[in-house]
């Protein structure tokens, strides 16, 4: 498996995993264009025999920019239960030398919430939760998102 920083061209490829995925809110194929423009080195695609098979897209949040908020993870259903979620995430943690990962989830999203817990386990770090979204919060009947913290991460070169 190949992971590498996307370019616009994966734009179209990442716009049609997240379309497969049916777990995940399906963004504008713009989105995903600016996405691998202007956030390319806070994602990651992941690929297999010369297919994009997943992706993570991901910021520094402007306030706290030792933590990286991870926006979307998803991996073509054909490839699932591979690890390749984990290791995109793993990956994406050390390039961006972070201390900690965010992201939100709705609460019946079983399969986000194993993988950023085994996140969690396999380096040795918690994982906190804790409501951020409600419902009202929304204006199109959405789920409640809870944040997920993940970390402290040791930094990279830390003694």
């Amino acid at each position: 498996m190949r992971l590498r920083t996307p370019e616009i061209a994966d734009a179209k490829r990442i716009w049609e995993i997240a379309a497969r995925s049916r777990e995940l809110d399906l963004n504008s194929s713009y989105c995903y264009l600016m996405w691998c423009r202007d956030h390319r080195e806070t994602s990651i695609v992941a690929e297999l025999d010369g297919r994009t098979v997943g992706f993570v897209t991901g910021y520094l949040r402007p306030s706290a920019p030792s933590a990286l908020f991870v926006w979307q993870v998803a991996v073509d259903p054909d490839f699932r239960g591979r690890g390749v979620g984990l290791a995109m995430l793993g990956a994406l943690e050390h390039r961006c030398s972070v201390t900690t990962i965010e992201t939100t989830i709705t609460r019946d999203n079983a399969g986000s919430i194993a993988m950023f817990t085994a996140l969690a386990r396999n380096r040795g770090t918690s994982i906190g939760r804790r409501p951020l979204f409600e419902p009202e919060d929304f204006p199109d009947g959405h789920s409640a998102e809870e944040l997920y913290t993940i970390g402290p991460f040791p930094r990279i070169g830390a003694a």
